[in-house]
């Protein structure tokens, strides 16, 4: 998996995402500026920077940005510094994601280590075979994203469960350092703080022998101390409060909770920061708003209760997803008989996955990767169970060296396009026609379309692509969008580059009169020419390129 992992990232770029959380980790560490991306909390910021400390980079400043919304300067901050640090960007590329590299390592000791408490050492080993092995992951391993949340979360539900089967103040500590770890982590990990509290409360009704109510208490202090601690700690123990332009902004666009939110951070500071309130308030307006999706060729910005089973059937691999679904009834009868194991592995699952099937945000798998830990100990489990069987013994080993054979092989046909990655269940449609966004393209086949066109000569192409503004630049290549304004007269070129999800047009953004983008419909439909057409090229399974003398507008 490590092998896989590192010669994936010198063959791709980095993601649309990465373009800005990167640099913000650079800022982070370099001059504690917190309000650039403020949509994410520190710690991926902090492990994308620490690398990058070591890196001969020029910091760009940030003081004549001018006073605009921490958005607007995010997006002007990462340009300057990617323009910048253009002579070390594939440095900069490689070494920000070595952190993320190493924490899903750590992620696949992790499974063993709760799978083995759970359950025994060959239940552990297959989950981590099942880990190392499954497409969405490697996808992501790589990722300055979200691999780090699932970490946390399977962490926080570990030290609960050692906890929970011998309360001891040590414990109590660990229990707080992880539940802060998940929330700095993604601002969506709050829901770990009712986790917590709800616990707590219920070992204080029913304490676990020899222990008392009154040291339950103390445990449940120190275990918030240590949350707290943590919180404090990734902010350098500061309390900036939010610059002028956010504050206007909040008043401007929320009238009816800004008041509130605002009257409330002063108090609110002697916890966390004024910025970690203000992207948990951002993450849950987000929410509430919704997002452009698309499910098997319906469009919605709200979503669909249903979009993460179905993307989590697509994405994964036949045999793991076969195993998933026998080993969540398995464990739902081992729930009923009351069996511990089971039941703190599908608290976890059920906890986050209602969130995830009732948010409003369905632009990813990687929203519901904090599920898929708990799958891979839960599916090691159940071929460990097959393998303990008497009867049928043979048929049981053939069983799972069959699963174990398949996953190994579809993990190698997919090298090194894991993000598009889907399975056999999409046959006969392409990636475009199934999912969207981050399921299908993130800007990661940048570098092999610029090294396409100056192969040709082309040093200029007429795109819609995720990240290709930013990252085409920086490999030489001219990106003419094709999203323009109406009016701007666009210079002819050779090829057009279209991404998996501008084809089926739920990431084209609207626009006004005569941008032929003026409806939702219109916005679906602004690429549906390309969708007939056979591509020259396709990159990664996510960027199509069509040799045109003129492009239609």
């Amino acid at each position: 998996m490590s092998i896989n992992l590192v010669s994936v990232m010198a063959r791709k770029s980095i993601t649309i995402d990465e373009t800005l959380i990167i640099p913000s980790g650079y800022y982070y560490l370099n001059s504690r500026t917190f309000f650039v991306e403020p949509d994410h909390p520190p710690l991926s910021k902090i492990l994308a920077g620490l690398p990058q400390v070591f890196l001969p980079l020029e910091t760009p400043e940030l003081d004549d940005l001018g006073s605009e919304p921490s958005a607007d300067q995010t997006i002007a901050a990462s340009n300057r510094f990617w323009t910048m640090n253009r002579q070390h960007f594939a440095s900069v590329f490689f070494w920000a994601r070595m952190p993320m590299v190493i924490l899903t390592l750590l992620l696949g000791g992790l499974i063993f280590i709760f799978a083995r408490h759970l359950f025994n050492a060959r239940a552990a080993m297959l989950a981590v075979v099942l880990f190392s092995f499954e497409p969405t992951i490697l996808a992501h391993g790589r990722v300055v994203k979200d691999i780090h949340v699932a970490f946390t979360y399977l962490l926080f539900f570990f030290a609960l469960y050692l906890y929970g089967s011998r309360p001891t103040l040590r414990r109590a500590l660990w229990l707080g350092l992880a539940c802060g770890l998940a929330l700095i982590a993604k601002y969506s990990m709050v829901v770990v703080v009712p986790v917590l509290l709800l616990s707590f409360c219920f070992f204080a009704l029913r304490p676990p022998s020899g222990t008392g109510k009154r040291k339950i208490l103390v445990h449940f202090l120190i275990a918030a101390f240590a949350t707290l601690l943590i919180l404090k700690a990734a902010f350098f123990f500061h309390n900036h409060p939010l610059i002028a332009a956010d504050i206007e902004t909040l008043e401007r666009n929320d009238q009816g909770h800004s008041a509130l939110l605002l009257s409330a951070l002063k108090p609110l500071s002697a916890f966390a920061p004024p910025y970690f309130f203000y992207g948990v308030y951002r993450t849950f307006v987000h929410n509430e708003l919704g997002h452009p999706a698309f499910l098997l060729g319906s469009y919605s910005d709200r979503g669909w209760w249903y979009y993460f089973p179905v993307a989590f059937a697509l994405k994964t691999t036949i045999p793991f997803l076969l195993v998933t679904i026998a080993s969540l009834g398995w464990a739902a009868y081992g729930a009923i008989r009351r069996e511990l194991s089971f039941l703190i592995l599908l608290a976890a699952i059920s906890i986050y996955a209602l969130i995830a099937m009732f948010a409003g945000i369905n632009i990813g798998i990687r929203h519901f990767l904090p599920v898929f830990p708990f799958l891979f100990i839960l599916g090691g489990a159940f071929l460990d169970r097959l393998l303990r069987a008497r009867r049928n013994h043979r048929l049981a080993v053939a069983l799972t060296v069959v699963v174990i054979a398949a996953c190994i092989t579809e993990a190698l046909r997919a090298y090194p396009n894991y993000i598009p990655y889907m399975n056999q269940l999409t046959a006969g449609r392409q990636t475009w026609q199934c999912l969207s966004d981050s399921n299908v393209e993130w800007g990661d086949d940048t570098g092999a379309v610029a090294e396409y066109l100056k192969a040709r000569g082309e040093t200029r192409v007429r795109a819609s692509f995720l990240g290709g503004s930013v990252l085409l630049p920086l490999y030489g290549v001219e990106y003419v969008d094709l999203l323009s304004p109406p009016g701007v007269l666009l210079p002819e070129t050779r090829y057009v580059a279209l991404g998996a999800s501008f084809l089926n047009g739920s990431t084209v953004p609207g626009w006004g009169a005569g941008s032929g983008r003026e409806t939702k419909e219109q916005q679906h439909n602004f690429f549906a020419d390309y969708r007939n057409r056979t591509p020259e090229a396709v990159f990664g399974g996510s960027i199509y390129l069509y040799e045109v003398s003129t492009v239609a507008r």
